[in-house]
């Protein structure tokens, strides 16, 4: 017999944290998270698709073959902020 399981995750801190950086997550609509989630994964892919090929795109292209965590940052940085 199957069980039914409620999960029921906090986001109250993660909340706080982005607010803190002017962040507001009811602002943010479907496209800026599915940029937001291409930032982590693919970060010179989405600061292409936001600002296309210019200055930002290459400064995070030079960050992520450097390391890819500063790719990540820059990205959410272009994704959440230009």
């Amino acid at each position: 017999m199957a069980k039914n399981v409620n999960i029921n995750i906090d986001f109250s801190g993660f909340e706080k944290l982005l607010g803190k950086i002017g962040v507001r997550l009811n602002h943010l609509s479907s496209s800026d998270v599915l940029f937001v989630i291409c930032a982590i994964f693919m970060p010179p892919l989405a600061v292409l698709l936001k600002v296309g090929f210019t200055t930002q795109f290459w400064i995070n292209l030079v960050l992520t073959i450097l390391g890819v965590v500063p790719g990540q940052i820059h990205a959410l940085w272009v994704v959440l902020f230009m």
